[in-house]
């Protein structure tokens, strides 16, 4: 994907401050809903039934709708505009002076007291704490009062307001928030059931298909615009980005507000937008219901979330990997390092390409990832990995992520001689060496001392200071250049144009495919 200038990427949020009387927030609610189609919300939440669901096959299948009123009508009545109040200390030494210290007009104000003027003394007036006002926007996703929005939206506030579409306003507590998605789940206690929306399927979300954006744009109160989905699985910068881009209409205001689908189902939540001004200019991004529904239901069971954790570092293959590995296709993901852990006590080695979790094709590192976070954390789950040419299955029981984060694992090296080969000038890696360059002294290995910027270790990324510890197929510990010849030697003998090493750079383990056909 190409990559996102962070002052162009805007959450899609906005925020007033409120200074002595004057205060910003939504407009008046003016609510477009009949009073037939407000009954059938409210006996919808009475029966448990959420909206949408009255939304016809045929209209859901058709190729433009002739009008989305019918759909707005049905889920309006579960969009809600959100509030954020928190206070914000002033700034130290106020606000800065309004006029420059010294001319007539500083005196003037000084003299007859103004506020946040210096004093005599050279003091700054002091100043009142600020109250800051924050907008968003949200869903309601059951009868008794659940609501989801973006967790930037409330994040740092004291005090949270809903406005439904009716016009009736309650306080939120908030149950959970998960940053790394940003998703919030927020309570309201109401004496009445509310009228409340599904998640669909976002991975069902095609390019092409119609969708309809509803929130609370630049505060101006609800609002309603359509699109269509542009592209899938867009990646901004988290770990567990998953976002339908549209190009319906989002502004500042909409983050937090839902993205349905014809079928009046939620399939995204309205996050950010691209722009070069912080207006919308057709691209947003709505994280996909799929990794919405999975964090939301963690939050309301547990006020927080518990990701499965399997303890590899891991990288995509690539075309020569996979063939240098004797593999058909270059799905799965590589197993660069395997720290104590799960994966580890399960067997689990360097070297592996893991293909299935918990019986889902693994493609890519990007999926992997997704999969092992959205299993429980405690459960034994099956891993199929391919090791030197042949399946092994493994019983993995995950860990939990949250317990795990930042626990760093780290790795080995060692001794002497230097030659050319495979286009870099090797030596055997020595405790002087090792200490140079930051490693254990007690690593084994070959240092790259330089490349040949002409050559095929310069091609695949290699650079001077990487250092080899492990090549072959399967992979074997490398500490001289006798063993690296020897691996050379073997892969050539099965027939295979590369071969696979593992290198560590600044302690980080990655696997690089060099070509064996070209050795000198």
């Amino acid at each position: 994907m190409k990559t996102l200038s962070p002052r162009h990427l805007l959450t899609a949020s906005a925020i007033a401050v409120t200074v002595g009387l004057g205060f910003a927030g939504a407009q008046q609610v003016t609510t477009d809903v009949s009073p037939e189609a407000s009954q059938k919300a409210q006996e919808a939440a009475n029966n448990n039934q959420p909206l949408g669901a009255a939304v016809t096959e045929d209209r859901s299948q058709q190729v433009m709708p002739g009008s989305f009123a019918d759909l707005v009508e049905q889920v309006a009545p579960a969009v809600v505009n959100i509030t954020t109040s928190s206070v914000v200390a002033a700034p130290a030494g106020g606000p800065g002076q309004m006029f420059p210290e010294g001319s007539p007009f500083s005196d003037l104000f000084r003299e007859f007291g103004f506020p946040d003027m210096p004093g005599q003394d050279g003091r700054q007036g002091r100043r009142a704490p600020q109250r800051s006002n924050a907008l968003g926007s949200g869903f309601v996703i059951s009868a008794d009062g659940y609501i989801v929005t973006n967790n930037h939206v409330i994040d740092g506030a004291d005090e949270i307001e809903i406005e439904f579409y009716s016009g009736e306003t309650l306080p939120a507590k908030v149950v959970g928030t998960d940053p790394n998605t940003d998703v919030a789940v927020l309570k309201v206690e109401s004496d009445e059931a509310i009228p409340f929306v599904r998640f669909g399927d976002s991975d069902d979300a095609r390019v092409g298909d119609w969708v309809l954006a509803l929130g609370n744009p630049l505060g101006q109160g609800f609002s309603a615009s359509s699109g269509i989905v542009s592209a899938r699985n867009r990646e901004l910068s988290g770990t567990y980005d998953d976002y339908l881009q549209t190009d319906a209409a989002i502004n500042r205001g909409n983050s937090g507000g839902p993205l349905f689908n014809l079928s009046g189902e939620v399939i995204g939540i309205n996050t950010a937008i691209l722009s070069p001004n912080g207006g919308s200019i057709g691209i947003g991004f709505s994280m996909a219901s799929n990794v919405v529904s999975n964090v939301v239901d963690q939050l309301r069971e547990f006020g927080e979330t518990r990701r499965g954790w399997l303890g590899v570092k891991i990288q995509d293959l690539t075309p020569d990997m996979a063939e240098a590995l004797g593999m058909d296709s270059e799905s799965g993901a590589m197993v660069t390092d395997v720290p104590d852990g799960p994966a580890k006590d399960a067997g689990m080695l360097a070297g592996d390409v893991i293909t299935s979790f918990d019986g889902v094709r693994v493609e890519d590192t990007r999926g992997l990832v997704r999969s092992v976070a959205e299993a429980p954390s405690g459960q034994a789950v099956e891993v199929i990995v391919q090791r030197g040419g042949s399946e092994q299955v493994l019983s993995v029981t995950l860990g939990r992520r949250e317990l795990a984060e930042g626990n760093a694992a780290e790795v080995s090296p060692e001794t002497p001689g230097e030659s050319e080969l495979l286009g870099m000038t090797l030596a055997t890696l020595t405790p002087e060496l090792a200490a140079e360059l930051g490693v254990s002294r007690d690593m084994q290995g070959l240092v790259v001392k330089s490349v040949d910027p002409e050559g095929v270790a310069a091609d695949k990324g290699l650079i001077a200071g990487d250092i080899i510890t492990e090549a072959g197929l399967p992979q074997q510990p490398v500490s001289s250049l006798a063993d690296l010849d020897a691996r050379i030697d073997e892969a050539r003998e099965a027939g295979r144009k590369s071969l696979m090493v593992l290198i560590r750079r600044a302690g980080e383990p990655r696997f690089v495919a060099l070509p064996v056909d070209e050795a000198g």
